[in-house]
C-alpha cells in the first residue's frame, strides 16, 4: 500500500534510521578503535531527530492509533520497543555500549521501524478517514518541526561498506 502523506514524514525518517542500521550491519566487526565514533554518530542523529520522532509518535499518532482496539496490542508493543532503545541511546551518550550491543541495537531498531511500517502505519491508513488522516498529518507535522534536518554524510569510519 503506498503511504498516505500524512505519515511520510515519520517514514522518511524511518529510511534514515535504516540506512544507519544497514551501516552498522556491514561494518561488523566493528574495530574498537571506531566504536567511539559509531556512539558519537547514533548520539547526534537521536539528538537532531530520533528523540523528537519518539515523541511525536507517543504524543500524536499512538494516541490517535489507541482509537481504535486492535491496535491497541500493537502500540503497547511499540512503547515497549521505544523504551529498550531509549536505553540503548542512553549507552550510546555514555560511551558504555559495546560492539556486539551496537549490532543488537541496530536489529532491534530495524524490527521496531518494520512493525511502524509493516503493521501500524498500513492498519490506521486502513482504519482513519481522509479527514482524520489530514488531521493526524497535521498534529505531526507540528511535533516534528523541531527536527535537525541535516545532510550529515559519516565518516571513513562509519561508511556504508559493500556487502560480504
Amino acid at each position: 500500500m503506498l503511504r498516505d502523506k500524512s505519515l511520510i514524514p515519520l517514514s522518511h525518517q524511518h529510511q534514515r534510521a535504516l540506512a544507519l542500521c544497514v551501516r552498522i550491519d556491514r561494518s561488523q566487526p566493528i574495530p574498537a578503535a571506531d566504536l567511539h565514533i559509531w556512539l558519537d554518530e547514533i548520539e547526534r542523529e537521536f539528538a537532531n531527530e530520533i528523540k523528537i520522532h519518539f515523541s511525536a509518535e507517543e504524543s500524536v499518532l499512538f494516541p490517535a492509533a489507541c482509537k481504535f482496539p486492535e491496535l491497541l496490542p500493537l502500540v503497547k508493543e511499540l512503547i515497549a520497543d521505544h523504551g529498550a532503545l531509549r536505553e540503548f541511546f542512553s549507552q550510546t551518550s555514555s560511551h558504555t555500549l559495546s560492539a556486539g550491543a551496537l549490532s543488537a541495537f541496530a536489529r532491534q531498531l530495524s524490527v521496531h521501524i518494520r512493525k511502524e511500517e509493516r503493521q501500524l502505519f498500513e492498519r490506521i491508513q486502513q482504519l482513519m478517514s481522509a479527514t482524520e488522516l489530514s488531521r493526524l498529518g497535521e498534529q505531526l507535522g507540528a511535533a516534528l518541526k523541531d527536527t535537525v534536518h541535516s545532510c550529515s554524510l559519516p565518516g571513513e569510519a562509519t561508511r556504508l561498506k559493500p556487502k560480504k
